[in-house]
């Protein structure tokens, strides 16, 4: 269990710029967004292994490049394109989890209303999550707003359905943008989720940094996860606009590992 940084954090900054910059506030563990063609390539994947060794990092988790089309090229009625996606786009994201070491890969999943149903949606991405197994993998899916994981309710029956072998990313932005309050969310799907994305809110932003004048009781929440036997590590996962500089987040990892 750890405190980490994503490296969408430093989102437009290209992938290798942003774990540079992720390893220099002090972080040790990162996750990675995947955003390019090129970067599944093998003297890209290189480039990430000599910087995550040189840094000394560990990265737990990749997030599938380009999430927004996860709709349209796995989750859509076109069944053709959803046979060949997912040998090529969503099984290439295996070599480079193999590559960096990580175990989980975070997908975001179908938008609403989508073209398919609920059940053929659980059917695919149990395919999905058994193609991970092979390889070693946990493909999760995560709660995200205007998708249909963005309810609980919803992943209730997703985890119905898939039984023992589904898992989740839980992350607080998205709960907040959803209109869930994020305790009693996480609260629910508990025994589920493996990875959590942490940031901070007030009245006025739902995605800031923490201990910046938000509200979150960041204490309060390390002690209900690790209650209920919350193995995985939180990932501080922020937008451009949710933070000043990169002191400050330097800042609240270390007050963070310090809470936690």
């Amino acid at each position: 269990m750890d405190i980490g940084l994503s490296s969408a954090c430093f989102y437009p900054l290209e992938t290798e710029k942003s774990l540079i910059r992720a390893a220099k506030t002090g972080a040790k563990t990162v996750e990675i967004f995947m955003n390019s063609d090129s970067e599944f390539e093998k003297p890209f994947l290189d480039l990430l292994c000599h910087i995550k060794n040189e840094y000394g990092l560990r990265i737990p988790s990749v997030h599938t490049m380009a999430s927004f089309t996860d709709s349209y090229y796995l989750f859509s009625s076109y069944e053709r394109r959803w046979l060949e996606a997912r040998e090529t786009l969503f099984k290439r994201h295996f070599d480079v989890m193999n590559k960096m070491d990580a175990q989980i890969l975070v997908v975001h999943g179908a938008k609403i209303p989508g073209s398919i149903s609920d059940e053929e949606y659980f059917e695919r991405f149990a395919y999905l999550i058994e193609m991970g197994k092979k390889e070693g993998i946990r493909v999760c899916q995560e709660n995200v707003v205007h998708y249909r994981s963005e309810s609980p309710e919803y992943l209730l029956r997703m985890a119905r359905y898939i039984g023992d072998d589904f898992n989740m990313v839980f992350d607080i932005k998205q709960s907040i943008r959803a209109g869930f309050e994020p305790f009693s969310f996480a609260e629910r799907l508990h025994k589920y989720i493996r990875h959590v994305h942490i940031s901070d809110h007030n009245e006025e932003r739902d995605c800031i940094v923490p201990f910046s004048g938000g509200n979150f009781d960041f204490k309060a929440f390390f002690d209900m996860m690790k209650g209920f036997g919350f193995g995985g590590d939180f990932i501080l996962e922020l937008y451009e606009n949710g933070y000043e500089n990169d002191s400050q987040l330097t800042a609240a990892l270390t007050e963070l590992k310090k809470l936690l």
